[in-house]
Parts: structure tokens; C-alpha cells; sequence
């Protein structure tokens, strides 16, 4: 096999870079799980993911990808038959919604043309007509990974109050959790679903609940089936820092780890980078005379950005001669927009010299493929990283 020299440029929205801190840290030897020691842990990282999340109520963590806790979001809030509105914002939305009609749920599914987040007027316009309250809960993806869109939840928030709604408010923060401002109590959020590869910096397998009184209350009725996923056994021996079952023990410690790095940097400074290396990259991007997919600049996501490829060229050979020539992951087009654009990632992990490799592998990646564009997007991008340095 040939041997690449250098790191790999791993620049797709999530897995993301692992730092060393949090892979050493993951390196440590495994503990008994039932132990005084992993107690002390669990309930550590339990309470420095209620900082993560702005919340005061409970965080629940599981074994499990994003997936299992979109899962476990409906499961233990919900009943069959129940009636849900969800937003086509995506690959990723959709595939929340093909899990709750898994669960049978009736779903109210919005389409958008994957261009922009969920507009608060109609859910509004939407929870207004439904006089009778069947809707049991808005279900909605804050950060869209497949599109670069990024929903405003604090407006959705303001549109089900004026609408005098009682539904649930569910948001997916997979990748925009420590990446992008979130608040789950402020926001009047009841189910916050997150996980640890991307905005957290771990390895894929952790899957995370922040969850609101009235979601609790709501969990008492729930009649969906429900056992590995259950709040009430995660309480119950959460309360003693104890899981129901074995846990992702070095995960927890990687995730500690990773708790305190954010937090050393600052939840604002954190925001605040990601939001400076978006900018950067979307200054790039129209200097190469690219399009951004999203439409809305309100929309922006601080986490990626997905390109548009020009008309006639297909963005999966694009990435294939980029991984061959530069050793360089970006992030392949999915569902209706598999082969129209790419995403860069720019979230975790990630400094001023680590987004100027990103874009430049990308500049002459653009080139060697004879892409129609216009050169000097990273030029434009280091003029604004250089003017934007804090003294």
C-alpha cells in the first residue's frame, strides 16, 4: 500500500477529529462500571453535559448512535397513532420521520426544497388550525448536516406560543451541539437529541437526551414500547451515577475530557470560532464564484458548508480526486442532492491553519478537475482569518 506523509484531512461534517487530550483520555484503562470510581465519573459528565446543553433537567446518555436517541426521543414522549409534525429539511429530517412512521405515528411532514429551515410561520399557520391539539409534538432538525442549513429554534419557539399549542418542541442537535449556540431550557425545548462524534469531539457512540418537566409528564403516558431506551430506568440508577446497563466507559472518559476542554475555551468562544471559520469558508466559496445551498443567510449553519457544484459536473469525483491527490476527506451529497453538492465540515476540533489546508486542498482539487470557478478563495478566506485575530 502507499504510504501518505502527513495527517489525513479528515473535513467531513461528523465523524470529526479526534483531539489528543480526549484520545488519551479514552486510552485509560476500563473500570468496573458498578464501582465507586465510575460513579464519581458519571456523575461528573452527567452534570457537564446539563452546562452543555443550558439545561438544569436531566441528560441521559446512552450506548448508541444519533439514531437510537432520535429513537428514544419518541418512544418515551408518544403513543401509537399519536399525531406529529415533522419538516422535510433534509436527509437527515427524513430520516427522523421514517423512524416515526417505523413507530406508527401519524405524521405531518412539511416539504421543503432542502434549501432552507423550518419556517416559523408555518408552524405556526400550521398548530393555529389544529383547534383539537392532535398534534402531540413539532419534531425538528436544528442543524441540518446534509445541507448546511441551520433552523431557528428560537422563533419556532415564539410561533407554537403565539399559536397557544401545547405540542412538544423536539430538536436534533447532532451536529450543531458545541458547535453552534443551543439552549435547550431558554429555548423552551422538551426533548434535545445530540450525540458525541461531531460538536463533542468523541467517536462515534454516545447517543444523548436533554429532557424538559413537561416531556417527563408526558412520559408517564407514553404507550409506545420501549425497554433499552427507557428514561425511567436511566433515572433510576442514573440518580447513583449507575447505568441500567453497561455503559461506554472509556467513551465517558473521552467525553469528561472533552466537557473540560470546552469549557476552558468558553461555550461562547466556541461558538464564536465556529461562526469565524463558517464565515471564512463561505467568503471562499463565492470567491471561487461557487453557490452555498442554503438560501437564507439567517440560516447559515456555523458547523458546514455545502457547495454547489456547477452545472454538468458531479461533486463525487470532485471528492474521489481530492481523497486521491490530497489525502483529504469532504463530506459526499446525500439523498435528493447525492452528486450535486459537497459539504465541508468545519466544527469540532478545528483551527485557523486546519480550515486554510481545507480550503486549499479544495482550490486545487477544483482546478486539477477542471471545474468552471474563479481562483483566490483562500486568499480572500486567510485575508478575513488575518483581519478577524483577536489581539
Amino acid at each position: 500500500m502507499e504510504n501518505n506523509s502527513g495527517r489525513h484531512f479528515l473535513q467531513i461534517p461528523g465523524p470529526t477529529n479526534v483531539p489528543d487530550r480526549v484520545l488519551r483520555a479514552l486510552s485509560k484503562p476500563t473500570i468496573d462500571h458498578r464501582g465507586p470510581e465510575f460513579a464519581e465519573l458519571s456523575l461528573e459528565v452527567l452534570a457537564g453535559l446539563q452546562r452543555i446543553f443550558q439545561t438544569s433537567g436531566p441528560v441521559v446518555v446512552y450506548p448508541s448512535s444519533g439514531t437510537g436517541a432520535w429513537e428514544a426521543a419518541i418512544v418515551n414522549t408518544l403513543s401509537p397513532g399519536d399525531r406529529v409534525l415533522m419538516f422535510e429539511t433534509g436527509h437527515f429530517a427524513t430520516l427522523w420521520y421514517n423512524i416515526a412512521l417505523a413507530f406508527g405515528l401519524e405524521v405531518d411532514f412539511v416539504p421543503t426544497n432542502w434549501r432552507h429551515g423550518v419556517m416559523p410561520e408555518i408552524v405556526e399557520e400550521i398548530l393555529a388550525e389544529d383547534k383539537t391539539h392532535q398534534i402531540q409534538s413539532v419534531m425538528v432538525v436544528h442543524n441540518e448536516t446534509s445541507t448546511g442549513v441551520a433552523s431557528r429554534i428560537p422563533l419556532i419557539r415564539e410561533a407554537m406560543d403565539r399559536a397557544g399549542h401545547p405540542a412538544l418542541l423536539m430538536v436534533d442537535t447532532i451536529s450543531s451541539l458545541a458547535s453552534i449556540d443551543y439552549r435547550h431550557e431558554a429555548w423552551g425545548v422538551d426533548v434535545t437529541v445530540g450525540c458525541s462524534q461531531k460538536g463533542l469531539m468523541l467517536p462515534p457512540g454516545l447517543g444523548l437526551n436533554a429532557i424538559s418537566p413537561k416531556a417527563l409528564e408526558a412520559a408517564k403516558s407514553a404507550r409506545l414500547p420501549k425497554s433499552f431506551w427507557d428514561w425511567q430506568a436511566m433515572f433510576a440508577a442514573n440518580q447513583v451515577g449507575f447505568f441500567p446497563y453497561t455503559p461506554a466507559t472509556n467513551l465517558l472518559y473521552g467525553l469528561r475530557e472533552a466537557i473540560q476542554m470546552l469549557e476552558e475555551e468558553g461555550l461562547s468562544n466556541v461558538f464564536a470560532r465556529h461562526d469565524r471559520h463558517a464565515q471564512a469558508t463561505r467568503r471562499a466559496v463565492r470567491a471561487w464564484n461557487l453557490e452555498v445551498l442554503c438560501e437564507n443567510p439567517s440560516e447559515f449553519s456555523s458547523s458546514l458548508t455545502a457547495v454547489m457544484m456547477p452545472q454538468g459536473f458531479e461533486a463525487d469525483a470532485l471528492l474521489d480526486l481530492i481523497l486521491d491527490k490530497f489525502d483529504m476527506c469532504l463530506g459526499i451529497g446525500l439523498g435528493k442532492v447525492k452528486g450535486k453538492i459537497f459539504r465541508i465540515g468545519h466544527l469540532g476540533d478545528f483551527n485557523d491553519l486546519m480550515l486554510a489546508g481545507t480550503l486549499a486542498g479544495l482550490e486545487m482539487g477544483l482546478s486539477l478537475a477542471g471545474i468552471p470557478f474563479s481562483k483566490g478563495g483562500v486568499a480572500v478566506a486567510l485575508d478575513y482569518l488575518e483581519g478577524t485575530i483577536k489581539s
